[in-house]
């Protein structure tokens, strides 16, 4: 997305990202990666867990809570119009546009 940015910006769509992380982390972590967006906090994953994003996962046989990468596009009216899961990050942000283009 960060690389896509100026092109989503253009097409009027805005652009947030979402974590766990204390707002100090994710402030050092959107410096550290030169996001151009606003990155949010949800400690409490009282958000996380509305959008679907907060649950079990498995890595390497133990089970623990975790965030899962999604991404949403969210109309005007707040309705959720598409949903990506599993994102990859290195292609998602073309894929998005890509898919904003042919809709």
């Amino acid at each position: 997305m960060r690389d896509a940015y100026t092109n989503f910006e253009d097409r009027g769509v805005v652009i947030l990202g979402m974590s766990k992380d204390s707002p100090r982390r994710q402030k050092n972590f959107a410096e550290k990666n030169e996001f151009p967006y606003p990155l949010l906090s949800d400690e409490s994953t009282t958000t996380l867990r509305a959008y679907e994003a907060w649950g079990k996962k498995k890595l390497y046989g133990r089970e623990y809570e975790g965030i899962f990468r999604i991404s949403y596009l969210i109309d005007e009216n707040g309705r959720i119009e598409r949903t990506w899961e599993k994102v990859k990050t290195k292609t998602h942000g073309l894929d998005v546009l890509s898919e904003l283009e042919d809709g």
